[in-house]
């Protein structure tokens, strides 16, 4: 008699970070094909009359303005509008109160882990500890804010609550969007009581998304108008694209 042959396990997203909790909120089956069938997005041409992608100049632009505070590089001109922050910051990183381009990691029960491992990975700017009990967050934004205030306001809330899980003497702290292009500020300031709220909400969001098993398409306009699958403007590999 035939043994019988079990099921192959479910394939699940293992890992998750803000933005691809953002992906798969809004479609999860856009998430399946970047973070499981692990489809690459298709070569994108240039937009008229630039050189570089957009995502390729941020990439650019973080590096240099790294290089510059660890006293590597030149000022980069397309950070002008906050030299005088970023003179601070080197003026912290030089007397050891700074981390650049963090790469931190959580486990399932938040518990800090090597990025390896993580079931929670946060990309951090940069990490200020400016006293015992008061640390800053910084991210640069290279591009738009308006449009992106509600997503980029829960990424500060995830920033401080990683801030307060991996350092428990801090109670304090300050969590800040640099708009480089715009000249723009978004500031998130919280006390351990009140950013530990932000705990259960994440927790239930990351759960749902590296449990699930189902990955129903969500087409609409929204969703749909830049996703490098598109039946049509994209790869193909989404039939559901509008």
């Amino acid at each position: 008699m035939a043994k019988a042959v079990a099921a192959p396990a479910p394939k699940r997203i293992k890992s998750w970070s803000y933005s691809r909790l953002v992906d798969f909120e809004s479609c999860a089956f856009k998430a399946k094909l970047k973070l499981i069938d692990k489809i690459p997005e298709p070569e994108r041409p240039l937009p008229p009359g630039k050189t570089e992608h957009a995502n390729d100049r941020g990439t650019r632009v973080h590096n240099e303005i790294e290089a510059y505070i660890r006293g590597d590089g030149e000022f980069p001109q397309e950070a002008r509008h906050f030299a005088d922050e970023i003179e601070s910051l080197k003026k912290h990183f030089k007397a050891g109160r700074v981390s650049l381009e963090g790469e931190w990691a959580f486990d399932k029960e938040w518990k800090p882990t090597e990025w390896l491992y993580g079931w929670l990975r946060l990309k951090l700017d940069a990490n200020v500890h400016l006293t015992g009990e008061h640390a800053v967050v910084v991210d640069y934004k290279t591009g738009r804010k308006f449009g992106n205030e509600i997503k980029h306001g829960e990424q500060l809330q995830l920033y401080a609550l990683a801030v307060l899980l991996k350092f428990p003497h801090i109670n304090h702290v300050t969590c800040e969007l640099w708009y480089l292009d715009v000249n723009d500020l978004s500031s998130l300031t919280v006390v351990r009581p009140i950013g530990m709220r932000f705990f259960k909400p994440f927790d239930r969001r990351g759960r749902k998304m590296t449990e699930a098993t189902d990955f129903p398409p969500n087409p609409n306009t929204y969703s749909c108008q830049w996703c490098p699958y598109h039946p049509i403007k994209g790869s193909g590999d989404c039939p559901h694209g509008v």
